[in-house]
């Protein structure tokens, strides 16, 4: 058995910015990971030297609490990387965020013309009611325009049709967008602006580890282990012993440890199914409600100099199963050990125990080839080499009975386990960003070192305080802004 002040599930992006945080501190913690290396879905995995991520990690903040924490330790080591991300459709790209001038004259004569009378039906007989994905749309692209560049996409990462999904994400993704003010922006004028409502662009320039996101995560391992914590792989928790009032000790790998705190960031249906003695029913069917989207990369090694100049591209056609196509070259040129090759990392959203998921590495490589080379982007007989890395509960699924599920499990850990945090993305249940789950543990930290902070209003009127440096509410509500829409089933009402 051992123990420590805090013990930690998890370490990931939160599990171990808490754990720094502790140890700057000076409190003890033990991290207890599943996993052979750190960083959850942001590490980096590495085949023969070639290095790719687990999806692409930007490291773009609003809150400059998070940026200070990646700086202090990685400092040099982070770099300054130009963004290009575009959508591929029928062997043309276009820009992202979608620029309609653009898209009508990629499409070509025909497809332009049936765009454009596509967009004049919606304008003459829009559809009604408006309440899903599909029709929002379409009432301002025209169906058409829809179905090339919006339905495709969004089926492929959330396995939901879109006359399933709500008009809310549609506005929320889509700010302020129409046919008719992009094409007039782009020939008369027009400049990105903020809170006017104007669009805005995605930024253009993002941090990025030397070697990839899971840099920062290895790095912090060794600066918490240095400190006197400790962090443990290839420790998967299977039982958390609890009584009225607290959680007493986790069991991993046959092996006890006991604490004080606890800091979860185990997904939560994971997470109340290893409580031990069971907790009540309607505890149990809470958390078995959530759902979660799975995710696959397939990284392929080209014997090509350069393929493309984006860092990431979508792909919008119906014809394949590839979802997003990341060049690891190009977020930094040493992921690749070997400058006159590259490493494309090829997506693929599906959920665990379909027939994506079960298929074999060979068999997944082989498709990865299949379909890159049916797009036109490499030629297959380029590829010298390949690997596949799965990645379960990559999306927590916003559906119907979620939000009542969390709310009640957030009680249940609330009022029966005030020594259990709970944070991170799937700790939450959350589909945020990066930064989002760092400020929550952060926080996490220092409700165990004396404060009361609500991590579930992390934006919303808060301040933070630490070693003089502080998060006012401008720079929550910008965190907030900053973390990426989630889509709802029609129906669903919005937190």
């Amino acid at each position: 058995m051992q123990s420590a002040p805090v013990v930690i599930l998890g370490a990931g992006p939160a599990g171990l910015t808490a754990a720094y945080e502790l140890a700057r501190a000076g409190t003890r913690s033990i991290v207890l990971e599943r996993d052979d290396i750190p960083g959850g879905i942001s590490r980096t995995a590495e085949h023969n030297g070639y290095r790719f991520d687990i999806g692409g990690h930007r490291f773009f903040t609003k809150v400059q609490l998070v940026e200070d924490f990646w700086r202090e330790v990685l400092g040099d080591e982070m770099l300054l990387r130009p963004r290009l991300s575009r959508i591929y459709y029928n062997n043309v790209f276009f820009s992202y965020p979608l620029k309609p001038t653009n898209a009508l004259f990629g499409l070509g004569l025909w497809e332009t013309t049936r765009c454009m009378a596509s967009y004049a039906w919606a304008r003459i007989s829009p559809q009604k009611p408006e309440d899903n994905f599909a029709t929002w749309v379409s009432n301002r692209f025209g169906k058409r325009l829809f179905e090339i560049f919006f339905k495709t996409y969004t089926e492929k990462v959330w396995g939901i049709p879109c006359e399933e999904i709500q008009a809310e994400w549609a506005a929320q993704r889509i700010k302020g967008l129409s046919l008719r003010t992009a094409i007039l922006n782009a020939l008369f004028g027009g400049r990105s602006r903020g809170k006017d409502g104007v669009i805005k662009t995605l930024i253009d320039e993002f941090l990025y580890p030397r070697l990839g996101p899971g840099m920062m995560w290895t790095r912090t391992t060794e600066l918490v282990r240095e400190a006197g914590s400790e962090v443990l792989f290839e420790k998967p928790v299977t039982r958390v012993a609890w009584r009225e009032g607290a959680v007493e000790a986790v069991e991993a790998a046959g092996e006890l440890f006991e604490g004080q705190h606890f800091i979860n960031t185990m997904a939560i249906r994971d997470l109340v199914e290893a409580l031990d003695p069971p907790p009540p029913d309607e505890i149990l069917a809470a958390a078995r409600r959530l759902r979660y989207r799975d995710f696959l990369t397939v990284a392929l090694v080209v014997r090509q100099r350069d393929v493309f100049p984006d860092t990431w591209i979508y792909v919008h056609d119906a014809k394949v199963r590839l979802g997003r196509v990341q060049n690891f070259k190009n977020w930094s040129p040493e992921m690749v050990p070997d400058p006159e090759t590259t490493c494309l990392g090829l997506e693929y959203f599906c959920f665990e125990g379909d027939d994506l998921w079960t298929m074999s590495d060979a068999d997944l490589i082989e498709l990865g080839k299949r379909e890159i080379g049916q797009l036109g982007l490499i030629d297959p007989a380029l590829v010298s080499d390949g690997s596949v890395v799965r990645m379960p509960k990559a999306y927590p699924v916003y559906d119907g009975p979620y939000k009542q599920a969390v709310e009640t499990v957030r009680r249940f850990t609330e009022t029966t386990l005030p020594n259990l945090q709970l944070t991170g993305r799937n700790g939450m249940h959350r589909y945020n960003n990066q930064d989002h789950s760092m400020l929550t543990a952060m926080m996490a930290a220092r409700n165990i070192l004396g404060s009361s902070y609500d991590l579930w209003e992390v934006n919303v009127d808060q301040e933070y305080h630490e070693e003089g440096r502080k998060v006012g509410i401008e720079e929550f509500r910008a965190l907030n802004r900053t973390q990426p829409a989630v889509p709802r089933r029609v129906g669903e009402q919005p937190d």
